[in-house]
């Protein structure tokens, strides 16, 4: 591992154990409450029992705050203002696509992640979720590759439009497809802005203006400020496909370092997860 990604705290490999460790607390949270979901819960009920669940387990401060979408909201469907993607009064009903999306920060490491589920069947739900997997090869050997993150950008669209999707994530503020993620200093009270941590908004400000000086930037977007190589560090990397009113996507840690050997220049930080699993027991079935 390269000085890109160690700490100072037990050098790197203890560093990424932390992320790691944060990054499978929030997809169990994830899994634990779509196992709970019920038709008639509301996106706001699935937001709180987020919350509430990270909350017994330590969680005192976020990146940002959980989301939940339900229906065509998955798909950012008519969302024209930021404030359409916070939790509404939806109510989830039979063979309704979710997702379950969350930034908590642990022990001073931050995880932010997605999770996309369906309340009973849906069999375009499940193409699009298989489609999906394509998306996580070609970010990977495209960022070993040291493409610019904006070319990466504009061929995984490319990939959704052949596979016959919109890109979704296109409809986040900046349009950003991955953002850069750190380590949070611990404060024993912590706010939020608009749903946002208040150390964590600091670090990301932090990193744009050093970025801007240096010619990079913390957010991987399809516009200017992205046209450079990725730049070391960790990355949270969101693809968002949507199809008629359905939408999924995941979102997990990838590392970027300074290696020269491609295959430590970049890795995601587990294979260990919901969406990589379910491929895995696709393909052996």
């Amino acid at each position: 591992m390269t000085s890109a990604v160690q700490g100072e705290e037990g050098g790197p490999t203890a560093r990424l154990r932390g992320f790691r460790q944060v990054q499978r607390l929030a997809y169990e949270c994830a899994e634990a409450v779509a196992a709970q979901l019920r038709p008639g819960v509301t996106e706001r009920d699935a937001a709180r029992m987020q919350r509430v669940w990270l909350r017994e387990r330590g969680v005192r401060d976020w990146f940002h705050l959980p989301f939940a979408w339900f229906g065509d909201r998955t798909a950012f469907t008519g969302f024209r203002t930021p404030f359409q993607f916070f939790p509404t009064n939806r109510r989830l009903e039979p063979g309704m696509p979710f997702i379950l999306d969350m930034a908590p920060v642990h022990n001073g490491f931050t995880a932010d992640i997605g999770y996309s589920g369906c309340l009973g069947l849906n069999p375009v739900h499940d193409r699009l979720l298989a489609d999906l997997e394509a998306h996580r090869t070609l970010l990977l050997d495209q960022v070993r590759e040291r493409r610019p993150l904006r070319e990466i950008y504009e061929n995984v669209e490319r990939l959704m439009v052949r596979q016959g999707y919109a890109n979704r994530h296109g409809a986040y503020p900046f349009g950003v497809i991955a953002h850069k993620i750190d380590r949070v200093k611990e404060r024993r009270w912590s706010p939020q802005v608009f749903g946002f941590g208040t150390q964590s908004l600091k670090g990301l400000a932090s990193d744009a203006l050093h970025g801007h000086r240096e010619g990079w930037s913390p957010l991987w977007s399809p516009h200017k400020f992205s046209d450079h190589p990725p730049q070391p560090g960790l990355w949270a990397v969101e693809p968002h496909l949507g199809f008629r009113g359905t939408g999924v996507k995941f979102e997990e840690i990838l590392v970027v370092t300074d290696s020269k050997d491609p295959e430590q220049s970049a890795f995601w930080l587990d294979d260990d997860l919901p969406h990589v699993r379910r491929w895995a027991e696709e393909r052996a079935a």
